[in-house]
């Protein structure tokens, strides 16, 4: 399968995509309350984009392992117990990468004098996006 060409992209220009939106006088607003721009900063590098899915066809168990380059002892995680067939995903993303991001989204505001606001799901998804959460405060607090 060949991969997304729209991945491709965000990955060489380092993941941070924008969606800003046009504004123009003779066309009406859809939400006519609102008399400011909201931009979007989507964070488009690991995660989803650089995934790993498979497609699983018999009972087993599905587990994750990272090996220390230093050779130092691992860590496996069992994640599932299949009792017939389903789908399963490993996904990833790194401190250099989400630093990057958050350094592009306080730049952003900074530029057009904006407020930035953040947000994850990070009730659910503690350690991963947590990490997103933690990295954005203590560059906040720099």
């Amino acid at each position: 399968m060949w991969k997304s060409p729209n991945g491709s992209i965000r990955n060489i220009l380092g993941g941070t995509v924008f969606r800003e939106p046009i504004i123009c006088k003779n066309i009406p607003r859809l939400v006519p309350g609102w008399t400011q721009p909201i931009t979007i900063g989507r964070h488009a590098f690991g995660d989803q984009y650089r995934a790993t899915d498979f497609v699983i066809t018999k009972p087993g168990k599905f587990k994750m392992v990272f090996t220390p380059a230093d050779g130092s002892k691992g860590n496996e995680w069992e994640v599932f117990d299949f009792l017939s067939g389903g789908c399963g995903l490993g996904m990833y993303n790194t401190d250099e990468s989400i630093t990057g991001f958050a350094h592009s989204c306080f730049q952003y505001a900074i530029n057009k004098r904006w407020p930035l606001y953040m947000s994850t799901k990070n009730t659910i998804l503690k350690y991963y996006d947590g990490r997103f959460k933690d990295i954005f405060q203590e560059i906040f607090e720099e």
